[in-house]
């Protein structure tokens, strides 16, 4: 279900592409010294006072990326933007604007719109973030979501994934594998839902899970932690796609090898829990599941009593030269080839 089939519903043609645009952005207020002109013109105007601007884009497709039949728009909205402010912080940067462009279908009425907006708004309000324009449109194959975010970063302070050096600690935020475990919970629930529709799901159990897939926070945090600390990354990435390919990808531009250790990946107990219930290997979730948007990054080890016993923080592994490949140490001190599993927007489907 898009939208309560009770509630008033305003077609999209009543207001026009710009009335739209008015209607859905007036509740947006400029929060940033940056941004000179918002929405309302041909074009945003910013000035970023000498400091090196970051850019990021993201497109979010119905079927593809979201299933409108368990994620609320709300939550759609909120979960777009932390997607692309998550890229700004992995640059070791402050997000500061973004600008919106979305193609319907005429399923959607105004309400359901605005449901979808108020996520994004919501997102800006937390993350103190500019919404300064974007695009609307029609589609025949529903919901299309495009989001760009622009952030700020001094040149001393950015940090890019080709960075990482030999010895190097491989640190990551937070806890792995939860997102995609919600995302499965969610799809079982569906198939239970499609054979009974009156069933009334207990999700008290996968509360974390669910909540991690549907509405996933970026870790602005973090570039303010490690500010603290006074501790600047080597290298940057975040974890969407899953953290087996995120470490590739360190490995791989910065032309160097890991060793990453099964026992330090940080497991919630929830993730822990439903692995088992679900049959599912919880280091195979970890590295393969994607969408957790946590930092990965790397420091010198001279910056390890800096991070030490931080709850946020956790040392997983550490940069090899190159000719040691990137491998997954396991439990039982078996070095595994680590490969991509995680997610490919490109992959075929049966």
């Amino acid at each position: 279900m898009i939208e309560d089939k009770n509630q008033a519903r305003t077609n999209l043609s009543e207001l026009g592409e710009f009335g739209l645009i008015n209607h859905l952005t007036q509740n947006f207020k400029i929060q940033h010294k940056t941004t000179i002109k918002g929405v309302g013109d041909d074009a945003a105007v910013l000035d970023m006072n000498g400091l090196k601007t970051l850019v990021t884009t993201d497109l979010l497709v119905e079927g593809v990326h979201f299933d409108l039949s368990y994620m609320p728009l709300k939550h759609l909205g909120y979960k777009a933007v932390m997607v692309n402010l998550s890229d700004v912080y992995a640059m070791n940067g402050n997000a500061t604007q973004i600008t919106v462009s979305i193609a319907v279908s005429n399923r959607f009425s105004l309400e359901a719109i605005e449901e979808l907006y108020d996520g994004i708004h919501l997102a800006c309000k937390g993350y103190d973030i500019d919404l300064i324009g974007g695009d609307t449109t029609s589609s025949t194959t529903g919901l299309l979501i495009s989001i760009t975010a622009i952030g700020e970063v001094t040149k001393e302070n950015v940090v890019y994934r080709n960075t990482a050096k030999e010895d190097d600690l491989l640190v990551v935020t937070g806890d792995l594998g939860a997102s995609y475990l919600g995302l499965q919970v969610l799809e079982r629930e569906k198939q239970v839902f499609k054979v009974n529709p009156n069933s009334q799901p207990d999700l008290t159990n996968y509360s974390y899970l669910i909540e991690r897939q549907l509405k996933p926070e970026s870790r602005k945090d973090i570039v303010k932690l490690l500010k603290d600390l006074e501790v600047k990354p080597t290298a940057m990435i975040d974890i969407s796609d899953g953290l087996s390919s995120e470490i590739l990808h360190i490995c791989t531009q910065s032309n160097v090898g890991c060793s990453l250790y099964e026992e330090k990946i940080p497991l919630d107990p929830q993730v822990i829990s439903a692995c088992e219930e679900f049959e599912l290997n919880s280091t195979t979730v970890a590295l393969s599941g994607g969408e957790d948007y946590e930092l990965l990054f790397t420091i010198s080890q001279e910056d390890f009593p800096k991070i030490k016993g931080n709850p946020h923080l956790t040392v997983i592994g550490h940069i090899t030269n190159k000719s040691k490949g990137v491998n997954l140490i396991t439990r039982a001190n078996q070095q595994i080839e680590l490969t991509a599993q995680g997610w490919n927007a490109l992959t075929k489907k049966d």
